[in-house]
């Protein structure tokens, strides 16, 4: 099997690693009942997929001006999003062989559009952390994705050129911010369906597919 052309990897984190995406869901919901806004909230989950939470609640606040401020409602989502993933442990299967795998040959970086906090749950789960040199969220970054900000940062903290960089991601934000950067961009169909991900040098379904693509030796990632 051809070696790597690549001397990094970047991650996105939901809906690459961890099966997040419902749970943020899940969480908004809670807290939009909670406000009174149960059914009334008016927010549609699939136009912020791959997008920071901020922004999502930057179009609520515009729509309902809650009382609350907008880092009361930020601390308020994420307490509870922290609770679900750490009940819950969501990580894709496969995922703990596929990072451990790849570590083995090249260096592992995380581009989150989560806060820092939520990162820390997750990479908690299954002690993952241990894979990445450098973890990076959109709170270190001026524009979230679409925007390339948070992966050129990522690739300054890896200290190697985009272009030498795959980036794994799952969302059309994801893939638009990757391409921005001059990476390579692998996407897999956790969240979205291939025809949505097509913008990708790469569309996969399944893991074992990325470790194959990354000349990791097949057979590494189960299912």
């Amino acid at each position: 099997m051809a070696p790597s052309p690549f001397k990094a990897i970047i991650f996105d984190m939901d809906g690459v690693l961890v099966d997040s995406e419902p749970r943020h869901q899940q969480a908004f919901r809670e807290v939009f009942q909670e406000l009174g806004y149960g059914s009334t909230h008016g927010m549609v989950f699939d136009d912020y997929l791959g997008k920071s939470d901020l922004v999502l609640w930057k179009d609520f606040i515009a729509k309902h001006q809650p009382s609350q401020s907008l880092e009361a409602l930020l601390q308020w989502r994420q307490e509870r999003l922290i609770q679900i993933v750490e009940t819950e442990q969501p990580l894709f299967p496969g995922v703990p062989e596929l990072l451990e795998a790849l570590h083995a040959k090249l260096p592992l970086a995380l581009a989150s559009g989560s806060l820092h906090p939520v990162i820390n749950a997750v990479l908690a789960i299954q002690d993952i952390r241990r894979f990445f040199s450098s973890i990076i969220s959109s709170s270190d970054v001026e524009r979230g994705k679409p925007a390339p900000d948070i992966f050129l940062r990522t690739a300054q903290a890896l200290k190697i050129a985009p272009a030498s960089i795959c980036v794994i991601e799952d969302s059309e934000a994801g893939v638009e911010a990757g391409l921005a950067s001059g990476m390579h961009v692998v996407a897999i169909t956790n969240s979205l369906p291939r025809e949505r991900l097509t913008k990708a040098h790469h569309v996969v379904d399944r893991y074992q597919e990325i470790a194959d693509y990354l000349g990791v030796a097949s057979g590494v990632v189960p299912g």
